[in-house]
């Protein structure tokens, strides 16, 4: 069961920062997770639900730690506007609700093995009841929203349920934009429709309307609604662009440790694409003959093919032996799959191309572009809350050097 403070105790976060916290981001964060866990806790804790192993699991991925970022951006929102805890929590615990249940979705459609640290929920449980606990997560975030009533009044409530639920439409527009990319094997994008992309699929869900419910709970009039969109814009394209190159850090040596896994899911990331309109024809060709295969769909997969390569190195294998043995394998498969190989050797291209170097140039004008937003808010008052926002522009800027 989740360990949390009771969503009550809101003086932690509505009082002043802590002047000795080595880091005030980290504390705020850890102190709107705990809030939003209790809240979590409080609507569908044992207390309230009874036995049943479905609620065991959908508190799996939020017991496996995270930044409460979406809670953290409502509550800062709201408390720097002048609201109270008690108005923006079940939309808070809300938002960390489609958060991990578009988590759970995710994994699934990008066959992925591993969240924060632990193999994901498909991969533990199976793919029928992966899919039902996300399914249970998203349909149990609607009574949180409807509750609002009760603790803002009848029209902010509407407003936030608005919000959330055009945030959910273009959310699964940007993903099944993203997914239809991979699976046409489009590749003649350009930078533009990358950050579109990135506006749909995590800048609404992820920023923008984390930053407008909170806003709305606090009283906020709809004119303020369009900047806050704005900073969300802005700043969920340099997260998200960060997170990209945070993923290709190190050469992926390691599949299940899912190091470069964007590049084995073939996902249109901003230095992949920067990579295929840079390259000279051959290697542009080859690329693109890369990223139409499939990704392994099994541990064993690319283990089997490092072990073929292993013994053909060291002459236990003959190369004829090698492309037989292939052969045969190939036919219990529908199409030919990535190899570690074809992995680092795209890897190496978008280093050679610039394309990293790229990417974190547009990430740290998107940053910019961010803070700018944010200095323009005059009716966005200084204080500790304002004061989180300005640091996680900070933080993601600095995290795309």
């Amino acid at each position: 069961m989740l360990q949390a403070s009771s969503p009550s105790k809101s003086e932690p976060l509505q009082g002043s920062i802590n002047p000795i916290a080595c880091n005030p981001l980290d504390d705020y964060l850890a102190l709107c997770k705990d809030a939003c866990d209790g809240e979590i806790d409080r609507l569908y804790g044992a207390g309230e639900r009874g036995s049943n192993g479905l609620y065991d699991l959908i508190f799996d991925y939020p017991l496996r730690g995270g930044k409460a970022l979406r809670p953290a951006l409502s509550i800062a929102a709201c408390l720097g506007l002048g609201g109270h805890l008690e108005a923006i929590l079940p939309t808070a615990a809300t938002l960390e609700l489609y958060h991990n249940a578009f988590l759970i979705h995710d994994d699934i459609e990008d066959e992925s093995w591993w969240r924060r640290g632990k193999p994901t929920l498909h991969i533990d449980h199976g793919v029928p009841i992966a899919v039902n606990v996300g399914d249970a997560m998203l349909s149990l975030s609607l009574q949180p929203l409807l509750d609002n009533v009760e603790r803002v009044g009848l029209g902010p409530a509407l407003r936030i349920l608005r919000a959330v639920a055009k945030m959910t439409r273009l959310t699964v527009d940007g993903q099944a934009l993203e997914l239809e990319w991979v699976r046409s094997n489009a590749w003649r994008l350009d930078d533009e429709d990358y950050l579109k992309m990135v506006e749909l699929k995590t800048s609404w869900y992820s920023f923008i309307t984390p930053l407008q419910v909170g806003a709305i709970a606090a009283g906020a009039g709809r004119e303020r609604l369009a900047p806050l969109e704005s900073l969300g814009r802005h700043l969920g394209a340099a997260f998200q662009i960060t997170d990209d190159l945070l993923n290709l850090r190190a050469d992926p040596q390691e599949y299940g440790k899912e190091i470069g896994g964007d590049i084995w899911e073939g996902k249109r990331t901003l230095m992949l694409l920067h990579a295929l309109r840079s390259a000279e024809p051959p290697d542009q060709e080859r690329a693109v003959r890369i990223l139409a295969k499939r990704r392994p769909s099994a541990d064993g997969e690319l283990k089997l093919a490092e072990l073929l390569d292993r013994l053909t190195a060291v002459g236990q294998l003959s190369q004829s032996g090698r492309i037989e043995i292939e052969a045969r394998l190939q036919g219990h498969h529908p199409s030919e799959s990535k190899t570690l190989n074809d992995i680092r050797w795209l890897y190496e291209l978008m280093h050679r191309v610039g394309s990293l170097r790229h990417a974190r140039e547009v990430a740290a004008r998107q940053a910019s572009e961010a803070a700018a937003v944010l200095a323009s808010l005059d009716w966005f008052p200084r204080s500790r809350h304002h004061d989180v926002l300005a640091d996680l522009v900070d933080y993601v800027h600095g995290r795309t050097r």
